[in-house]
Formats: C-alpha cells, structure tokens, sequence
C-alpha cells in the first residue's frame, strides 16, 4: 500500500488508540502536540514536503492527534524530515514539529518499524563501523589522488555506546521481524 493510500484509507475504530495522545504528551519533545490546529503551516514551508507528494508533517502530527498509533508508526514517511526545524519555526502555536516527528520516530523504531536502509547501515555499523562497506576500488583511488587512508573504525567500541543507547534491544525486534 502506498503512503498516501495509508494516509487517506478510511479509519477503522479499531485502529484508534486513545491513550495514545495522552502518551505523547509525557514526552519530552511532544508535550504540545495537542496544541497544533492543523494549520498547514509546516507542510508549506516543509523544504521535504516541496518535492514529495507523500511528506505531509501535518498529516503525521494529526495521525498522532487521532490515537492511528501504528499507522502513524509503521508510515515510511516518518522518516524523510530532515530535522531542519523550519516547521518549529514558523509554527503560530510554538510547536515543535521537528521534536515530535523525532519521538515518532524513536517510538517507531523501538517497535521495529523503520526503512530497510536504517536497518542496513545500523547493522554494517555494528559490523564494521561505518554505515557502508568502502570498496576497495575507493581505497585504491584515494591513494592515487595522494589522499590519506580512511581512519580505521572500531566496532567494538561502538557496540559498547551502542548497546547502552538500547540498540541492541532493538534489533533483537529486528531479529522477530526480518528472522535474522
């Protein structure tokens, strides 16, 4: 199903959490999300939204308002802003946009709903310690251009920081879903 399939498919009440809200509003970063009246403004000024038919922030945010939990959370779109803060900015009621977007996002990813490409990097990460194995033809290339090596990464060390920010928890939410 597309994103804008997801976005405009009639609402079932049994898909309507509505405690889910009232969560949103413990936090941090989404405790006005009860505040926004659906204005338009950060679509309209969203850098995203001016090249996507599907990035609607207002649409994500109203979603949420509604208690669509996992519809909200499972919706790939969540995860194209780019952070710029642009719909903070110009909001008439002094919402964060971009901060509830970002705790949309955590919840999400806590449930395991995230893009294939979050989960490759994050796993070539914990692998080798960058987000993209580096051809060797780029080495080879580097060094005839008389560039320096690539620094060597240590995935120990960012298993370790890694582990204590819980991604290990979930991936094993990775584990149930993609039977890795």
């Amino acid at each position: 199903m597309t994103e804008t399939a997801l976005f405009n498919k009639p609402i079932k009440a049994s898909e309507i959490n509505p405690k889910f809200r009232h969560e949103l509003l413990k936090v941090h970063g989404s405790e006005k999300i009860l505040h926004c009246f659906q204005c338009g403004t950060c679509t309209s000024d969203c850098q995203i939204a001016k090249f996507s038919d599907s990035y609607r922030p207002r649409q994500l945010i109203r979603m949420a308002q509604l208690g669509l939990k996992e519809r909200v959370l499972k919706s790939e779109t969540l995860w194209l802003c780019a952070s710029c803060f642009t719909c903070s900015d110009r909001c008439p009621q002094d919402i964060e946009v971009a901060s509830i977007i970002r705790v949309l996002r955590n919840l999400a990813a806590e449930q395991g709903f995230f893009p294939t490409v979050i989960r490759e990097q994050t796993l070539s990460i914990l692998k080798s310690g960058y987000a993209y194995k580096i051809p060797e033809l780029r080495k080879k290339k580097r060094i005839s251009l008389g560039l320096p090596p690539i620094p060597k990464s240590n995935p120990e060390k960012i298993n370790k920081i890694l582990e204590k920010v819980g991604i290990h928890k979930i991936i094993g939410k990775w584990e149930i879903y993609f039977g890795e």
